[in-house]
């Protein structure tokens, strides 16, 4: 007997939004007042006096703005056992961790059943617009998700990725059933434990549904990018797979090859196809679309740091669009794409004034506020931005954030409605620094692209790079590290450093060489692998390859990483863009 599955309508999707945020401000009010209502047993509310009051203008006047480092304390009595309404009316049961490849350690962040109705909320919408464009019917999705371990804590909680929190709800399956994009590969593959294994089957589960794919998706594009540099190294395994019906050997995990095995079945025709395929390709150019010819469009997280991967991601994809997903963080979410036909560079995302209350801090206040402090900070609420103003996000959720900054940079594009359609800018923080400088992960993408193209004269490129402030002698001075697809000549190299060193434009970067406060800037390469090797160490810490992100900047918090990167040098290059 089928699975009756209930299909969302979609038009009520639009609906709902279109309604929604027409009036904003009310919405916002209302949203407000819920969080406040559920939580009013909150030790953490009931100690900043609010008596009950739900109001925007108490709110502000009695809760502080608030950084994770400030709720680390009540986030901790929680993850020990303490079980009292602390953040929350509820009890929290379950942390989700971040990826902590920014700060170099995860942080610890509540999750409860309404940040899961917001993640299905925004999956929905954005499913409603995207589907409007790009029709998909009946469709399997090649899904390239990975849930992490989960553990317990000393307090008896569970504790895993967001992604991961999301995945092993009982309500997602049916979700994404009803969205018409349930993932190809059964849920031993996406929980099999082992990333490896978990990918190579991923690819295999595509490859056997080939004809029925109609959308690649994954939460990252560096995931899908990731996927298909390794399908360049194991094609001829997975034709062999199918040839013979037989799994590959380097797939060990009991449950994964029991699953596989009722998948697998043997198809030489299938397997003469594909083979053909990849024959046929010019520096697997195209190579999606070759294999699966009924693929609608590529689907993930492409904006902010995920925006280096899209060249990368284009060859493949050939003629196949691609498609920006939505607005969040481990913290929660915030913004749905509702114009998907715009390429990823351009995407404004529209905030859902349903899924939390937001207010805004102009980014002039935080360049006043060297020490980015909370104090005499002013946000202006959701309806209150201006478009072209820039802003840094603060959040407060059902989950036990409240006046949270998130640390991310949006710009006010336009209204949709009354509720803003923000672009992603950057993270507030700082990356690069030494004297007067102020170079951000953006302005590193920007260098990086524009040295990359002296590569493809030798038909070469950047397959992945970071940043280092090495203040180990004076003084102090940028490292980038580079690692390539080939080997480049020591010409081409020396060009590509000073081409580096030149590209940083901010004023208090160029003043400060020009008069050696900051030395000569260093290109590192690194060989073939050292990123993997990176990402290797962040899975060993528990790391979900989901929310995987490559440091732009290895600090003094990620030792480790620092460590790998110094082991791996081949070549090293020091600019002379100003001698």
């Amino acid at each position: 007997m089928l699975e009756k599955v209930e299909v969302i309508n979609m038009e009520k999707v639009i609906e709902e939004f279109e309604s929604m945020t027409k009036e904003a401000e009310k919405v916002q009010r209302e949203t407000l007042r819920r969080i406040l209502e559920n939580n009013s047993s909150a030790e953490y509310l009931q100690n900043l006096g609010l008596n009950g009051r739900t109001d925007p203008e108490s709110f502000k006047a009695c809760v502080p703005l608030a950084t994770h480092k400030d709720l680390e304390p009540f986030i901790y009595r929680i993850l020990d056992g303490d079980d009292s309404p602390i953040l929350t009316g509820k009890s929290i049961t379950t942390m989700s961790l971040s990826s902590g490849t920014t700060q170099g350690k995860p942080k610890y962040i509540p999750w409860n059943d309404e940040l899961f109705e917001s993640t299905m909320q925004i999956y929905k919408t954005s499913f409603a617009f995207r589907n409007r464009e790009f029709p998909i019917k009946n469709g399997k999705a090649l899904n390239f998700i990975y849930g992490s371990k989960q553990f317990k804590t000393k307090g008896g909680l569970i504790a895993t990725t967001a992604t991961t929190n999301v995945f092993r709800n009982p309500s997602y399956k049916p979700t994404m059933k009803s969205l018409q994009s349930q993932c190809c590969s059964p849920d031993e593959v996406i929980f099999g434990g082992d990333f490896f294994q978990s990918l190579y089957c991923h690819l295999l589960c595509g490859l056997i549904f080939r004809e029925e794919v109609q959308l690649v998706s994954s939460t990252f594009a560096h995931s899908i990018v990731h996927a298909f540099r390794a399908f360049e190294q194991v094609w001829e395994d997975l034709c062999n797979d199918i040839r013979e019906g037989v799994l590959s050997s380097r797939v060990t995990v009991p449950s994964i090859r029991t699953a596989m095995s009722k998948l697998l079945k043997p198809n030489p025709e299938l397997a003469n196809v594909i083979h053909k395929k990849c024959s046929g390709l010019s520096n697997w150019y195209g190579l999606i679309p070759e294999l699966f010819p009924n693929a609608k469009y590529i689907y993930g997280i492409m904006t902010g740091s995920m925006e280096p991967y899209l060249e990368k991601l284009r060859h493949y994809a050939g003629v196949i669009p691609l498609l920006t997903a939505d607005y969040g963080a481990s913290e929660g979410w915030i913004a749905a794409n509702v114009n998907p036909k715009l390429p990823p560079e351009l995407a404004t995302y529209a905030v859902l004034p349903q899924i939390a209350y937001f207010e805004f801090i102009p980014l002039a206040q935080l360049e006043n506020d060297n020490t980015f402090s909370c104090v005499d900070l002013q946000p202006v609420g959701l309806t209150e931005v201006k478009i072209g103003e820039e802003y840094e996000i603060v959040m407060t959720t059902f989950s036990g954030l409240y006046r949270y900054r998130l640390g991310d940079v949006v710009k006010v594009m336009r209204f949709h409605n009354s509720t803003p359609e923000l672009k992603f800018i950057r993270r507030s923080t700082l990356l690069l620094n030494i004297n007067i400088d102020k170079n951000t992960e953006k302005d590193l993408q920007l260098a990086v692209e524009a040295a990359a193209k002296l590569l493809v004269q030798e038909k070469l490129e950047v397959v992945e790079f970071t940043s280092h402030v090495d203040l180990s002698s004076e003084p102090g001075h940028y490292v980038i590290f580079w690692e390539i697809s080939g080997e480049a000549s020591e010409q081409v190299l020396s060009e590509c450093c000073n081409c580096l060193d030149k590209s940083f434009v901010d004023a208090g970067y160029t003043s400060s060489r020009k008069v050696n406060a900051i030395g000569a800037l260093e290109l590192r390469v690194v060989r073939k692998g050292t990123f993997q090797k990176i990402l290797d160490h962040y899975l060993g810490l528990g790391t979900a390859v989901s929310q995987y992100k490559t440091p732009r900047c290895v600090g003094p918090t990620h030792n480790n990483v620092l460590q790998i990167l110094s082991e791996n040098v081949v070549d090293r290059f020091f600019s002379s863009a100003f001698n």
